[in-house]
């Protein structure tokens, strides 16, 4: 999937006659959960219809915009986006669509009519011969455009529309980024998969830490603190680090990028109160039976697909050891894989 970051980066050939131009979506897709994939499913599959008697298809192009416009309308806003863009990029790649126009929002860029957004990005850089949307789309200044406007612009200026019905659970709630806050800001991760119809991630920068986990024999890859995405309560999931994150589906042109690399985890959020020396929370990561590490520095995705327990307060240093071990099993259990043998300090490696 190709990714252009702005205007600029569009080809320019799209806008000749010749081409078959493309299917166009637009919004925030945060999280890219099961109500935006049906829309990018529905823009993909137009587009294929649409392919010419020689082969020759639009391409399925979905716009959206970082940083959030919550953010640029109401900086003082306290809206965690679900999943950084990295990985919105990476979960858009994973419904088919060819690529992904990326609009640096801005209030110049908010201040256009509906009309002119319509007219100058879609049919005029992109050359949208289709627009897909949701029935809850809204665009231009004040977010005045709606569906009803833009099937009325599609009808003046030949510009086929296609509004896709909202798409509810099995319990008739809607699909929606905020519905996964909720879920995940109650560490219900499993609910939060099933919304999302995938799990949840974390991405960031591995830092050192306090080199603890290596002294007891649990070495861990530290998240910054600027790590990307909704970071669920305080507590001990089971999950993947992944490295190289999205390198397979967002490889570029210009040379081959790695594959990912998955590797089980036991994971440790909050600030662990058998220690009075972690004043800030963190993101810890035990990738299960591995010494040898070397982590810091990559930027790697953390998956967390279940809670295990709360972040507790132990007497000593052996219940807690006891807990951790436990803790790994029960990771291994959730995770379907082999639960690894125990860990020496002296055999851990990574720097």
């Amino acid at each position: 999937m190709q990714v252009w970051y702005g205007s600029e980066q569009v080809p320019a050939r799209l806008t000749d006659p010749r081409d078959a131009g493309t299917v166009v979506t637009v919004g925030i897709f945060d999280g890219v959960h099961r109500g935006h994939q049906a829309i990018l499913a529905r823009v993909v599959e137009r587009a294929r219809r649409m392919a010419r008697p020689g082969g020759e298809r639009p391409m399925a192009v979905a716009v959206t915009f970082d940083p959030h416009p919550v953010l640029v309308h109401r900086p003082e806003a306290h809206m965690p986006m679900v999943a950084s863009l990295a990985d919105r990029l990476e979960a858009l790649a994973a419904t088919g669509l060819d690529a992904v126009l990326v609009v640096h929002y801005t209030l110049d860029f908010a201040d256009q009519g509906p009309e002119e957004f319509v007219r100058t990005w879609l049919e005029g850089l992109l050359a949208a011969r289709a627009v897909v949307v949701g029935e809850d789309v809204r665009f231009g200044r004040g977010n005045s455009g709606d569906a009803a406007l833009l099937e009325r612009i599609g009808r003046a200026d030949g510009l086929a529309v296609e509004i896709v019905d909202d798409v509810r659970s099995p319990s008739g709630r809607r699909w929606s980024s905020t519905w996964v806050r909720e879920l995940l800001q109650a560490g219900d991760m499993q609910g939060a998969a099933e919304v999302l119809g995938h799990v949840h991630r974390l991405r960031g920068t591995v830092v050192h830490g306090r080199r603890r986990g290596r002294e007891l024999g649990f070495p861990t890859a530290n998240l910054d603190a600027a790590s990307a995405g909704v970071v669920p309560p305080d507590g001990v999931y089971a999950g993947w680090l992944v490295r190289s994150p999205g390198a397979a589906a967002l490889s570029g042109a210009a040379g081959r990028s790695p594959r990912e690399e998955r590797l089980p985890a036991a994971i440790s959020i909050g600030t662990n109160p058998t220690f009075d020396d972690v004043p800030q929370r963190t993101v810890e990561a035990h990738v299960l039976g591995r010494a040898d590490l070397d982590l810091y520095g990559e930027v790697v995705a953390i998956e967390l697909v279940d809670l295990l327990r709360p972040m507790l307060a132990f007497d000593g240093l052996q219940p807690l050891l006891d807990q951790m071990r436990a803790d790994v099993v029960e990771t291994a259990r959730v995770l379907g894989v082999g639960a690894p043998r125990p860990i020496r300090p002296e055999d851990v490696t990574a720097g």
